[in-house]
């Protein structure tokens, strides 16, 4: 054959998809042609006496409706909702205050799909009903099974204990700092009744790194993981819990490495040291390519390759996020589609250097099997995060279609992907790396697909031999379109998550993407994929210096870009606004006729609910969940128990509420000497009575001072609110009954000796606070302090809550909280 001859497997394949196009047209035409009495493939049936006396309005929207279902299913987009429906029962079972029977459970779920199968051969609503109620149960189902089979203990309080245990990863911070994700095998003085399996433990001081597999000991400090910050916003024992990890903390000075007892001879020790095998790879990669690189270039290099972000500084994320191109972090659809791309079109161009090869050999599915090998190799050093999980399972499946000559790209692809997902991880559900990166791929495929459909039913004007200018104009203008479009169709589709989650939108994302993709798409991932490829023979460090002189042009183009601001706070949305918008939008998506139009009204509801949630009455008084924060609102400011407004649970509340711009910060008295006095053992000793005398008139001084408060470190803040409500925060026990007696509200970090205060003040004690988790509060006067109050943890007893609840000196869970504060949860009861 001679050279210039046009491919085969070209001809053949746009051939095989011409006539299936037609043979489905083709189909299309006849269902509309039969509408009235097919009645086959579980297509929904029309009595041809209605069709005759179809003449109202809503007889003829009903068969409209009608017949736009049977189009759909037709199309075999019912499959798409399988998905759908299993993850919404996923959610519906995590959403519960308490954890069914799950024997209840599975009866009632076998009952109704055993309905479902009878009644499959009759197409109907109460069919499709019976159907979308089996897929919910079997989501709950899903979820129940996944909670019992994480079973991970989670520390209840706070404690100092030294840990004996194996590094089962690690990682470095951009501090220099190394976090270990830490297996325990015994603690001691003291000694943990209900430890948990696994800690994640920082280390601040200089040290020889632990290798992964190595035993570890040390004095540490371990808390159970953080919860809400607010009702509503993100509880991190959850994530934890299905990650096993029981507590986080940090080591006392550098800790110690151990000699590790190796035991052999069984499959888990087998699997284990595969498993440390592949952390060691993924921790050395990410060296080499920080070291080579160095700086937050190479960190963020090194974060494209193995998921391994936290050496990237604070100021660069913070930049990458308000510029709207944190989705470059995660190794998500855009690295694995750039890198299985890159590799893809090079071993075809490889190939077409040999003619008589290609033309003899399927050159286009070799290109693919490997190209499925190498996204397989860069899954396995990715650190399995929920975006690289999807991500590899899309790119699996479209390149395994080019092995069996199907379309990669398709909604059933997504649609496989997210099914795989939610089976083998249902709680990725209820994420936002979940939800975000299917939204984003969700739309981008759909929208391909319009466009496909739209640009396949009309003439184009094809020239046979363009001139140069022109073919290399009409290739800038199609990768400018194309960023400018994914860009925007991404934004959008992900706008109701970033809204929903972090409480804040980037209004300049569309600039910062197209500036910097084309960065990403001809320098950083080809120049990652050679590197990588030559790592092993030691050949990899120019080109490794080249990824890092474009991650270095990402982070300018971040950093100018977020300088120009536009990162706005939304705030917390409505409990509904997540389920009503989410439907909309998978209306829109995934239904091919004008049916998708019903989605319009669901994301208009859920935009009016993002609207009237803006004139929601702020609360006056937030308290964390350890009482180390309080913060007292006002109309134009913010007062708090600190000097600086900053840190981790403020920037939450600030997003969350929102809070106002101006900060007042912690009026700091003098301190005494006796203040200032400790022990030998370096403990404060116990306060006089004088002392506390004292301290009451301080207080009552501080009380003098509206919306802001006065502290004595370590011993006490106080303040009084616009409406005259008095707020005591007691860092010191001793003071507590001090406090109930001249202030209305009392907060103490500590475990109070009783639980509530005989003045009638309201007492939130450290074991309060476990149970309610953080609270906001609508303040009144004098005469009743706190009109209403919300709690974070109120009314949940889940696996991941409960720790809360348990009490290490009875060894029991008490769950139920002082009279006063069930009134103040509870107004109306």
């Amino acid at each position: 054959m001679r050279q210039g001859a046009p491919d085969l497997n070209t001809q053949d394949e746009k051939q095989h998809f011409r006539g299936a196009e037609a043979s489905f047209a083709a189909q299309a035409e006849l269902d509309e042609l039969l509408l009235p009495l097919h009645v086959s493939r579980g297509v929904i049936a029309v009595e041809r006496l209605e069709m005759r006396t179809a003449s109202t309005w809503y007889s003829r929207s009903r068969l409209w409706v009608v017949g736009r279902i049977q189009e759909e299913i037709a199309y075999r987009q019912d499959f798409l909702f399988v998905p759908v429906f299993i993850a919404a029962g996923v959610a519906l079972w995590f959403g519960l205050p308490v954890t069914p029977s799950r024997w209840f459970l599975l009866a009632l779920v076998l009952g109704v799909a055993s309905l479902a199968v009878g009644f499959r051969h009759r197409p109907g609503l109460t069919t499709a009903i019976l159907k979308a109620a089996a897929l919910l149960g079997l989501g709950m189902l899903l979820a129940d099974w996944e909670a019992r089979r994480a079973g991970t203990i989670i520390l209840d309080t706070p404690v100092t204990t030294t840990i004996v245990g194996t590094v089962e990863r690690r990682e470095l911070d951009a501090l220099g700092n190394w976090r270990y994700l830490v297996a325990l095998s015994s603690t001691s003085e003291p000694k943990i009744a209900r430890a948990p399996q696994t800690v994640s433990l920082v280390s601040r001081s200089s040290h020889d790194a632990i290798p992964i597999g190595g035993a570890i000991t040390g004095k540490a400090r371990l808390s159970p993981p953080s919860g809400p910050a607010l009702p509503g916003l993100n509880d991190f024992a959850f994530a934890a819990y299905f990650n096993g990890i029981g507590a986080t903390g940090y080591f006392y000075g550098p800790p110690k490495a151990m000699p590790s007892k190796v035991e052999e001879g069984n499959a888990g020790f087998w699997l284990e040291q595969a498993d440390s095998w592949l952390y060691t790879l993924r921790s050395g990669i990410a060296q080499r390519i920080r070291h080579i690189i160095g700086g937050d270039a190479g960190a963020f290099a090194a974060s494209i390759v193995t998921d391994e972000r936290r050496a990237i500084s604070g100021e660069t994320m913070e930049a990458l996020r308000v510029s709207g191109l944190a989705h470059i972090v995660a190794i998500s659809g855009l690295n694995m589609a750039l890198a299985a791309g890159i590799f893809f079109i090079g071993m075809r161009s490889a190939f077409s250097l040999f003619p008589g090869f290609s033309q003899r050999r399927p050159v286009k599915k070799i290109s693919a099997f490997a190209a499925l090998l190498m996204t397989l190799c860069y899954y396995l050093i990715s650190g399995f995060a929920v975006s690289a999980e999807r991500a590899w399972l899309m790119m699996s499946i479209m390149l395994i279609a080019v092995l069996v000559d199907k379309p990669s790209i398709s909604l059933r692809n997504v649609a496989l992907s997210a099914l795989v997902i939610i089976v083998l991880s249902p709680h990725e559900v209820m994420g936002p790396s979940f939800q975000m990166s299917f939204a984003a791929t969700l739309a981008l495929v759909s929208s391909y697909s319009f466009w496909s459909r739209w640009r396949g039913e009309r003439e184009r004007f094809v020239m046979a031999r363009p001139p140069l200018w022109l073919s290399l104009a009409s290739k800038a203008g199609t990768l400018v379109a194309g960023v400018i479009v994914t860009s925007l169709i991404g934004g959008i589709s992900t706008a109701i998550y970033s809204i929903e989650h972090f409480h804040r939108i980037t209004t300049y994302g569309l600039a910062a993407n197209l500036a910097a993709m084309p960065v990403m798409s001809l320098v950083v991932m080809p120049f990652a994929l050679i590197g990588m490829l030559l790592m092993p023979f030691g050949l990899d460090a120019p080109f490794l210096k080249i990824m890092g002189y474009g991650m270095a042009v990402v982070i300018d183009i971040a950093k100018t870009v977020s300088s120009w601001g536009g990162d706005e706070t939304i705030g917390r949305q409505n409990g509904w606004f997540l389920a009503i918008s989410t439907s909309g939008f998978l209306l829109i998506a995934l239904l091919r006729t004008r049916l998708a139009l019903i989605g319009l009204p669901f994301i208009a509801a859920g935009f009016a609910m993002l609207v009237i949630e803006q004139g929601r009455s702020r609360p006056d008084l937030l308290i964390y969940e350890d009482g180390s924060l309080v913060a007292l609102l006002t109309k134009d400011a913010v007062a708090t128990t600190k000097q600086r407004a900053s840190g981790f649970v403020y920037e939450q509340w600030a997003r969350a509420v929102p809070l106002p711009d101006l900060h007042i910060p912690a009026n700091m008295l003098a301190t005494t000497r006796s203040s200032d006095e400790k022990e030998a053992d370096g403990k404060r000793p116990r306060l006089s009575d004088q002392d506390k005398i004292r301290a009451a008139e301080e207080m009552q001084a501080a009380f003098t001072k509206a919306d802001v408060f006065t502290c004595r470190k370590d011993s006490w803040c106080a303040a009084r609110s616009q409406e005259g409500a008095t707020i005591a925060v007691i860092f010191d026990s001793t003071l507590t009954a001090m406090a109930c007696d001249v202030a209305k509200i009392v907060v103490t970090t500590r475990r109070a000796p009783f639980s509530e205060c005989h003045s009638g003040a309201i007492l939130f004690s450290q074991d309060v606070l476990r149970r309610t988790g953080s609270l906001e509060l609508w303040l009144g006067d004098d005469a009743r302090p706190v009109i209403h109050a919300n709690a974070a943890m109120e009314g949940s007893h889940r696996a991941w809550t409960m720790h809360r609840a348990y009490e290490w000196r009875s060894d029991r869970y008490e769950t139920t909280l002082p009279l006063p504060i069930e009134r103040i949860l509870s107004p109306n009861r």
